[in-house]
């Protein structure tokens, strides 16, 4: 896949994405009386990641354009990989998305109809019991050139297929000695008419709702239309790698409407859903297999599903993006019948835009070293500083400011040329940030000569806000008061593999991993931040987190590890913006 290359949007009204046509050409003929109505189904077997984002934005946004309803429905056919934290944790982050669904259902809700479905197509000798293995049926499947071999119990006797299929269900049958295949077409060039498996033994794992209930379980190309057309969906909108199942998904809705209907649905023997697909979300520098995901969480190559460095949307909300940043970059990327690989750039564009405007600026230092104002006499005062400068009306905070501070030690040099506009000795003048004009005069060093402190002078006469603070300098630093700073763990991440697309390289993705995606320092924080930690942030309705900016670092997150005794910061992005570069 070639990397997709998407350039932001002005503000400009975006034209309707194919899917939008469809919705509107069904609604102006009147398709299913006017009724509008999407769900999304995520299997409950893992955490959802930016890719399930996209098909949320599609299901739900499509509902609210058109004052339609979105339910939620859990794909629940697999007890041996599906779990209730895998439900719950699906629930949190779409609310915290901002979305809400009007019901959730779970497709074990129609296990029973499913069952009975399935006795009917026995009965209308479309289907029968297959005890063939796994790799032999697969075996017999044929290529797309060359027709597949019809299995040797495709022609058992309806009422043999009726009473294996029952003790299949009683649990009288070994999970893998037996499934039930629907009797199509094994010559069909499509792959998945010839004789699809539509249920499948599972014993060994209790389901998570249902436990020993049921022993045999639908597969997903026969329960999930069913699913649909149960509830009511009109709009059944997917990723493309199941545009080839769609003609599988309308053979079996073929079998119980129409003529066929089985009385299964409110709406008539006309209504039937409709399954359309769009293309699903490939970004750069990550993966979006469940399945490589589950063994990095495993292999303790990250921390866990919500490692900041994942693109699950748990990983995402602790990294410090956004409900609205993600909802924005889903709304640039659009929606269309292309694959494509989206630069990771863009997301951490949007990020950038969203906190640019709204997080408040604190000063961090991330490599200190001591600055003594000699000539500062008294306990120290208090500054008042802008939290987003030259925007009064998101307010102020409180710096605690004395004679001993902290300052990046890249901010001094003993020898400086006059390219140097920070401090030097006997060197230019610099403003310290909201506050006074200093200029250096000294530094200490330890044994091996390393700078330990600082040593300058102040104009008291110049602070900030002042007749006196008028007075330009080349530069301003930034600076913690030493006696009010908190002690931070700060923790740096970047993209989390080393090339752009780790999933097209030859061997180990596990050997693509970047090794400098997380780094730990250790900084002084000012004060102001102590007394907003724990403060819940409640933005369009939706609880989110803590978002500062430390000045020129980058933008940060306060991180759940945090504690009273220990500040814990995750950087969101860095201040470099090289998207549109």
């Amino acid at each position: 896949m070639e990397k997709e290359i998407i350039v932001p949007e002005g503000k400009e009204e975006r034209s309707l994405n194919f899917i939008e046509q469809i919705v509107e050409k069904d609604l102006a003929e009147g398709v299913n009386d006017g009724r509008i109505q999407t769900r999304f189904p995520p299997e409950p077997n893992g955490y959802l990641h930016i890719g399930h984002v996209k098909a949320i934005c599609m299901d739900f946004g499509i509902a609210e354009k058109y004052n339609g309803v979105c339910n939620l429905r859990f794909d629940d056919t697999n007890p041996a990989k599906e779990d209730t934290e895998y439900v719950e944790t699906i629930e949190r982050d779409i609310a915290w998305l901002g979305f809400k669904w009007g019901q959730i259902y779970y497709a074990s809700d129609y296990f029973q109809q499913l069952y009975d479905l399935a006795i009917r197509f026995i009965k209308a000798g479309k289907a029968y019991v297959d005890e063939q293995t796994a790799e032999q049926i697969a075996e017999q499947k044929g290529t797309p050139t060359e027709p597949g071999v019809a299995s040797p119990y495709r022609d058992r006797p309806i009422e043999e297929n009726l009473r294996l299929f029952e003790a299949m269900q009683r649990g009288e049958i070994e999970e893998g000695k037996m499934v039930l295949r629907a009797k199509i077409d094994m010559a069909n060039p499509n792959m998945h008419f010839r004789d699809p498996i539509m249920y499948r033994i599972i014993t060994s794992h209790p389901h998570h709702r249902t436990g020993r209930t049921w022993n045999v379980y639908p597969m997903y190309d026969f329960a999930h239309g069913q699913s649909d057309y149960f509830e009511g969906v009109t709009h059944s909108i997917c990723t493309l790698e199941f545009e080839v199942h769609r003609p599988l998904y309308d053979y079996f809705l073929d079998q119980i409407t129409g003529e066929n209907f089985c009385g299964m649905s409110p709406y008539g023997p006309d209504y039937r859903p409709k399954q359309r697909e769009f293309n699903r979300l490939n970004i750069t520098y990550t993966v979006m297999s469940k399945r490589k995901m589950l063994q990095l969480v495993k292999e303790g190559l990250v921390a866990g599903w919500d490692d900041p460095r994942m693109p699950t949307v748990c990983g995402l909300r602790r990294r410090g993006y956004t409900p609205q940043a993600i909802r924005t970059f889903m709304d640039k990327i659009g929606y269309t019948k292309v694959e494509g690989m989206i630069d990771q750039g863009l997301l951490e564009h949007v990020i950038r835009e969203d906190l640019k405007e709204t997080a408040p600026r604190v000063c961090a230092i991330f490599d200190p070293v001591k600055l003594v104002i000699t000539n500062y006499e008294g306990a120290g005062e208090t500054i008042i500083a802008e939290n987003i400068d030259g925007h009064e009306e998101l307010g102020t905070r409180e710096m605690k400011f004395g004679k001993e501070l902290w300052i990046e030690r890249g901010d001094f040099l003993e020898e400086a040329d006059n390219k140097f506009y920070r401090l030097s000795p006997g060197g230019r003048e610099v403003r310290l940030k909201a506050s006074y004009i200093i200029q250096a005069t000294g530094c200490e060093k330890d044994a091996n000569g390393n700078i330990t402190t600082v040593y300058a002078t102040y104009d008291p006469n110049s602070k900030s806000g002042t007749e006196g603070g008028n007075r330009k300098t080349k530069a301003t630093i930034n600076w913690v008061e030493c006696n009010s700073a908190l002690e931070a763990e700060v923790r740096l991440y970047d993209r989390l593999f080393a090339v752009e697309n780790p999933s097209a390289e030859e061997g180990d993705f596990r050997d693509l991993l970047n090794p400098d995606s997380l780094k730990v320092v250790a900084a002084k924080v000012e004060g102001s931040l102590r007394s907003e930690l724990h403060a819940p942030i409640v933005k369009d309705g939706i609880e989110q987190e803590n978002h500062y900016q430390l000045l020129k670092q980058g933008y940060f997150v306060v991180d759940p590890d945090t504690t009273a005794d220990k500040l814990v910061l995750n950087r969101t992005c860095s201040l470099k913006d090289n998207y549109l570069k």
